[in-house]
């Protein structure tokens, strides 16, 4: 049985706690965000910003379960 993947996440930014809906690049992962006037980048042991600062994983790693090897 095939995963559905949800292509919107929910990005919520450090600085303020601004939460934009985006949606989530199915040809790359996403290393970098900007939002309120940071850039917000993977938190350490995340690969991607969506692992540490989405709703929802990015695409390839919603099909694995996993972010660099960690269950999500």
């Amino acid at each position: 049985m095939e995963k559905e993947i949800t292509l919107e996440s929910t990005i919520t930014c450090t600085n303020r706690g601004h939460q934009k809906e985006e949606t989530i690049p199915t040809d790359a992962c996403q290393y970098f965000y900007e939002c309120c006037h940071e850039v917000l980048k993977p938190k350490e042991g995340d690969c991607f910003v969506y692992c540490s600062f989405g709703t929802n994983l990015c695409p390839p790693i919603q099909e694995s379960g996993n972010c660099c090897g960690r269950n999500k």
